[in-house]
């Protein structure tokens, strides 16, 4: 079976994790601070903190940005952190819909969402693919809102040359095993601001700003030694990973192109999509089958394929009970008929050719 991801550690990154567990400094400590100094380098920022997750990472910004009662523009087609992390915040998630070709946040609908009480927007690089931060960003200015960029499934992304993570106000990571960098759990968060910067790393230790000094509300989201070490390692070769999934989404791209019924992911102009998913949606009346079918029968010629979403989250039960029922067309269309295809760095050439074949096969 060719899998969905490729998660393997090189030699050197488990030698750097028994090199950390032979130390016994195992939490939060040098390695941690060494990787954000070299995570922020790489992508362009000033400042970069390490959390415990990804999800951590979007509550760490909220908190620092928000007040209870604020509202947060967030698309609702993406994973649930994006807007449960507003609601954990004592915030409340906007749901916008998205773009149906692009799948990023629609910001004409998001034009019809602001009230008095909006004060961020969180944007989603989705599935690698980097939002048009030139629109956003004046959108943030217009409206007076500061910016939370998920960047979860984005490492290595760029907008007009610019790594993604290198933009105002707060770009957060996730590590988690199927990204394009993991390190089995663990986040980082970038900012340009020191006041940001400041508050976040207090926030992640429990606010405490000297030895059993505690200045503010906090919480325990502090990465271990071990996985920075690993991240450290992983971030020597990011580049490499994604050079093979940029071919191998080129080989996908190339080959989708002369068959109808199924349409890829249109990348945002400026952009260099990362490719953490390589996703299409499928015209069941063009293509000969629906998009469950189309995967049933990838599986059984030794194909894996996901559903990133199978719901939008204003379909989701606890938002549904939170903020009541809605409807936001272009997100419920692509619950209903996308397909996410191997892309990762770990597929060969001839993978990939396997899986262009079995299409055109049941496409017939």
């Amino acid at each position: 079976m060719i899998p969905m991801a490729h998660i393997q550690l090189t030699d050197n990154e488990i030698a750097a994790a028994l090199a950390v567990l032979k130390s016994g400094a195992l939490r939060q400590g040098r390695q941690c601070e060494a990787f954000e100094q070299e995570f922020a380098q790489k992508v362009g920022a000033k400042f970069a903190v390490t959390c415990a997750n990804g999800s951590a990472s979007l509550h760490l910004a909220y908190l620092a940005l928000l007040e209870p009662g604020d509202e947060v523009i967030v698309p609702s087609f993406t994973f649930i952190a994006t807007a449960s992390m507003v609601t954990m915040s004592n915030a409340k998630p906007l749901f916008c819909d998205v773009d149906p070709e692009t799948y990023l946040l629609d910001l004409q609908h998001a034009e019809t969402l602001v009230t008095g009480r909006t004060k961020a927007i969180a944007p989603v690089h989705l599935f690698g693919n980097a939002c048009d931060i030139e629109a956003v960003t004046a959108f943030a200015r217009k409206h007076e809102l500061a910016i939370i960029w998920d960047a979860a499934q984005a490492h290595g992304a760029t907008f007009q040359d610019a790594d993604v993570g290198s933009f105002d106000d707060v770009v957060s990571y996730s590590f988690y095993p199927s990204k394009n960098m993991f390190v089995g759990e663990g986040g980082m968060i970038c900012t340009n601001r020191e006041d940001l910067y400041d508050k976040m790393r207090f926030l992640r230790t429990h606010g405490q700003t000297g030895k059993y000094l505690h200045t503010m509300l906090g919480l325990n989201y502090r990465m271990t030694d071990v996985e920075a070490a690993i991240g450290r390692e992983q971030l020597k070769r990011l580049d490499d990973m994604l050079a093979l999934r940029r071919r191998n989404a080129g080989m996908l791209n190339q080959a989708l192109a002369g068959i109808d019924g199924i349409t890829p992911q249109r990348i945002t102009p400026g952009c260099r999509h990362a490719w953490h998913q390589y996703c299409a949606t499928i015209d069941p009346a063009v293509f000969g089958c629906d998009r469950d079918t189309l995967g049933q029968r990838l599986g059984e010629r030794g194909v894996a394929t996901g559903v990133h979403y199978p719901r939008g989250l204003h379909q989701q039960p606890i938002f549904k009970d939170l903020y009541g029922e809605f409807s936001l067309p272009h997100t419920e269309a692509l619950t209903e008929t996308i397909i996410a295809l191997p892309v990762h760095h770990g597929l060969t050439e001839e993978q990939v050719i396997e899986i262009i074949t079995a299409i055109k096969n049941i496409r017939g």
